[in-house]
C-alpha cells in the first residue's frame, strides 16, 4: 500500500547527506533496519521508487530517512536534495531482511550505515547495547555520518575506518580479512553488514571463511 506524506523538515546531516523528517501515516510500523520503496509526489518522479531505510524510532510520531544525496541531475536523490518542508513523497509499507538478532559486530560501508541507525539508537534507548561493536568505512573524514551521536552510542565500540584520506586521524585499514581477523574477538556472533555491493559480498566470503556461520550473517539479499 502506497501512502502520500509531506516532508516536515529536511536538513543537512554532512556535506553530502540530509536528513528528511516527514509525516508518519497512521498506524504505520516497522521493525528497526526496515526500508520502503519511495519516490516524489510528482507525475515525472512518482513511478521512480528507489528503497530507503527508516532511521528513526518506529515509537516517534514522525518518519525519517538520512539520505545520501548524490550529484547525477538525473539520479532521483539529487532531486530528493532539492525538496524542502511541504513537499510530499510517496512511500510503501515496510519491508527489508535486515534486523536485530542478537549481540554482534556492525560493518558498514558509507551510506550503507542507514539501515542500522534505528537498531543502534533502539539499543540505546533500551540499554542493551553491550556486546555490539561498529566498523564503519568512509573514504574520508567528512563523510562520516552521525559521527558524534555513533560515538555516544557506543563509546569506544565505534571503530572508524578511513580509505582516502592520508591525514586522517582514524584508523586507515580497509575492512578485509586481515582487519577482521584482528579486531573480532568471536566469530560465533551474529554480523550485520551493508554497504556497496562488492564491499558485502568480499566481506560475507571472508566471514565464511572465518568461521561465522551463514545465518548468523544479516544482510540486504
Amino acid at each position: 500500500m502506497d501512502h502520500i506524506v509531506k516532508i516536515i523538515s529536511a536538513e543537512n546531516v554532512t556535506h553530502n547527506v540530509k536528513r528528511f523528517v516527514v509525516e508518519k501515516p497512521e498506524g504505520f510500523q516497522f521493525v528497526p533496519g526496515q526500508a520502503t520503496d519511495l519516490s516524489i509526489n510528482k507525475p515525472e518522479w512518482k513511478d521512480n521508487k528507489h528503497p530507503f531505510t527508516f532511521t528513526c524510532l518506529n515509537e516517534k510520531p514522525y518518519l525519517e530517512f538520512t539520505i545520501k544525496i548524490y550529484t547525477n541531475p538525473k539520479g532521483v536523490t539529487h532531486h530528493l536534495g532539492q525538496l524542502s518542508a511541504g513537499d510530499e513523497l510517496i512511500i510503501s509499507d515496510a519491508w527489508g531482511a535486515i534486523e536485530y538478532k542478537g549481540p554482534g559486530y556492525f560493518i558498514a560501508g558509507g551510506a550503507g550505515i542507514t539501515p542500522f541507525i534505528a537498531i543502534l539508537r533502539q539499543l540505546h534507548e533500551d540499554s542493551k547495547i553491550d556486546d555490539n561493536v561498529l566498523f564503519f568505512s568512509n573514504k574520508t573524514d567528512k563523510d562520516i555520518i552521525l559521527k558524534n551521536e555513533l560515538e555516544v552510542i557506543l563509546g569506544d565500540k565505534a571503530h572508524f575506518t578511513i580509505t582516502s584520506q592520508k591525514d586522517s586521524k582514524y584508523d586507515q585499514r580497509r575492512i578485509n580479512a586481515d582487519f577482521l581477523k584482528a579486531e573480532v574477538k568471536d566469530f560465533k556472533k551474529h554480523f550485520y553488514v551493508c554497504g556497496p555491493d562488492e564491499m558485502v559480498n568480499e566481506i560475507n566470503e571472508t566471514l565464511g571463511k572465518l568461521g561465522a556461520k551463514p545465518d548468523s550473517v544479516i544482510f540486504e539479499k
